[in-house]
């Protein structure tokens, strides 16, 4: 008989979320859970241990992490089929975003069993929350590619983003990233720099991407870093997209609609939406 036959049902994976930093910021049900699980997978077993011996948890831990994430996590989910409750950990913060644990979460509900959060720290939403910039509208990039042409693609695409944006980046990267961000975003955009949230030296200053670059020309980073960039205001997308079509006339605009299928008076109501200006000036412009 299996070791978990005798519960007569299927286990149940919990993903905890665990500090990013301060201990004092794990939840009285991650340690519960933590403690009543039979399998604790974690990210690092050397990091996880020093969490459990912190808070006295004997449950047994096993890796599970990026190299192994696949293979593993059929393993895991043979243990849940059998009647295991799992735990998931990662280093730190709330496991599955930007990490191994989305693979084990997909292959569960692919397996129908049981997949519940226990909500706890996350990084990009404690910085967020700190950051001084619009909160309402967020997107998440995490780490950006190491693969040079999908890193250029991933920024370039964020270039006209209206909603704050959250990257992360380590410490010996930070100065290229910042001047790669720099050339699309340009000097005078906002973004609030984060690092070493929650822990002792924690630091948050809301700035400029001009002057984040040269206070970094003589200052070295150091600690984990999490960037909180301002949304490209839709008033400067409007104008810049307007200034594209004054290179052209408005004859000429309304021609390329024309050509492009639209009717004569859609195409004309089209470029008059595009330049900012009335119908009738583009009706009267292209009559004459």
């Amino acid at each position: 008989m299996n070791e978990y036959e005798n519960k007569g049902r299927q286990g149940i994976l919990y993903l905890c979320a665990t500090p990013i930093g301060n201990l004092e910021d794990i939840t009285f049900r991650v340690l519960r859970t933590l403690k009543e699980v039979d399998l604790i997978a974690a990210e690092d077993t050397r990091n996880s241990m020093k969490l459990c011996n912190h808070f006295d948890i004997k449950t047994p831990l096993t890796s599970y992490h990026e190299f192994n994430k696949y293979d593993k996590a059929k393993v895991l989910v043979d243990k849940l089929r059998a009647g295991a409750d799992i735990a998931v950990i990662t280093d730190a913060g709330t496991p599955g975003i930007s990490d191994p644990g989305e693979e084990l979460v997909k292959q569960c509900h692919e397996a129908g069993i049981t997949v519940t959060s226990l909500p706890g720290p996350a990084a990009c939403v404690t910085a967020l929350t700190m950051s001084g910039l619009p909160t309402r509208r967020f997107c998440f990039e995490a780490f950006l590619p190491s693969d040079k042409q999908e890193r250029r693609d991933v920024i370039s695409e964020l270039e006209n983003e209206t909603r704050t944006m959250i990257i992360y980046e380590a410490p010996h990267r930070l100065k290229k990233t910042l001047a790669e961000l720099t050339e699309v975003f340009g000097a005078d955009r906002r973004l609030s720099v984060c690092k070493e949230l929650t822990k002792r030296h924690e630091n948050v200053f809301l700035t400029t991407f001009g002057e984040v670059v040269e206070f970094y020309e003589n200052n070295e980073p150091r600690g984990e870093y999490v960037l909180v960039i301002e949304g490209k205001s839709r008033d400067d997308i409007k104008k810049e997209q307007q200034a594209q079509w004054e290179s052209m006339s408005i004859v000429e605009h309304v021609d390329k609609y024309i050509a492009d299928g639209m009717d004569k008076k859609e195409a004309m109501k089209a470029a008059a939406k595009d330049r900012g200006i009335s119908k009738r000036e583009v009706y009267n412009e292209y009559v004459k």
